[in-house]
């Protein structure tokens, strides 16, 4: 195990050279073309930015009915919409998580909409229970995270775990592990840390036993 821990340190740090390397051999002219992509991006981003949140974007809004919810899902490429009840305390918490992920993803529509004023659309959808997130992309749902069974089965998950839900759909922009829950991801960090000091450590030993040793 320590050989193979010491084996991907060493590639990762070859890898890191060579990028280096890469950056170094740059010339001006390759420089100034990177920073104009670089602007010309950001600039596409901040647009891309104020067009959703003209669009509603940014806020975790009710909605009428079944209309709306059509016009919104044409109007978003990306939309979370929580199907509620009124008398399922489950839902409030879905809209305390919901409330802070709309604010965290802009570039999401988040809604909410309750059932009985939508009874064709939750019958076409299968909905049959509180609550149910559905997933829209692109104007077609993709996926539903139906009660809590894929949030731990618990009530006090926490707002990462949801996040990180609505991410393994495409529905968010998402920079973590998909494969696992962030709580797992970030003991796996932690292992990795700990084993890469462990290995430096080992390093630093040989190379003061070299010294010795001359």
């Amino acid at each position: 195990m320590d050989q193979v821990l010491q084996h991907v340190a060493q590639t990762m740090e070859k890898q890191l050279d060579s990028e280096l390397e890469r950056l170094d051999a740059l010339d001006s002219s390759d420089l100034e073309a990177i920073r104009q992509q670089r602007i010309a991006e950001m600039k596409k981003r901040a647009k891309q930015k104020q067009d959703w949140l003209a669009n509603g974007h940014g806020e975790y809004t009710e909605i009428d009915g079944e209309k709306e919810f059509f016009t919104i899902c044409n109007k978003s490429e990306n939309v979370v919409c929580h199907f509620y009840k009124n008398d399922t305390p489950r839902c409030k918490i879905v809209d305390m998580h919901l409330k802070i992920l709309a604010k965290k993803h802009v570039e999401t529509k988040f809604v909410k909409l309750d059932v009985e004023r939508a009874p064709f659309l939750t019958g076409r959808l299968k909905i049959r229970v509180i609550p149910t997130i559905g997933l829209v992309k692109e104007n077609k749902t993709k996926d539903f995270i139906v009660g809590f069974t894929d949030l731990g089965n618990r009530d006090d998950f926490s707002t990462e775990v949801l996040e990180w839900r609505i991410a393994r759909s495409e529905l968010i922009e998402y920079s973590g592990d998909l494969m696992v829950p962030p709580a797992e991801a970030r003991k796996q960090r932690t292992l990795n840390i700990q084993s890469k000091k462990t290995i430096r450590g080992r390093q630093d030993s040989d190379d003061s036993d070299l010294e010795l040793s001359e």
